[in-house]
């Protein structure tokens, strides 16, 4: 049976869009954001945003499929704005110190 997927996209000129619908970011999930973000990777995109809404729970997994999605981007100035994080997700994110590649844009 085909799970659902966990984003959607949208692509806006050079950034990808990204939503994720899961409210875990965590092991079990993490592996489809990222096979889900390879389908829709194309040439030239050089900006990410990811809503984080539905997100209430982020682990090291979760952590790195954020990251993976990162150094897709070209070299340089990598653009990542992570949007409406949940508190216990910023304080993950802070607490890494991933608040220095990551806008976080409430």
């Amino acid at each position: 049976m085909q799970m659902p997927p966990i984003t959607s996209t949208e692509l806006k000129n050079s950034t990808l869009c990204i939503k994720v619908h899961a409210s875990r970011l965590d092991a079990a999930s993490a592996r489809d954001f990222k096979k889900e973000c390879d389908t829709l990777w194309k040439p030239g995109i050089d900006r990410l945003t990811i809503d984080l809404r539905d997100v209430g729970f982020l682990d090291s997994s979760g952590v790195g499929a954020l990251l993976s999605v990162y150094k897709r981007l070209p070299a340089g100035q990598p653009s990542v704005k992570l949007l409406n994080t949940q508190p216990a997700v910023q304080s993950v994110i802070e607490l890494l110190r991933l608040h220095r590649i990551f806008e976080i844009v409430a």
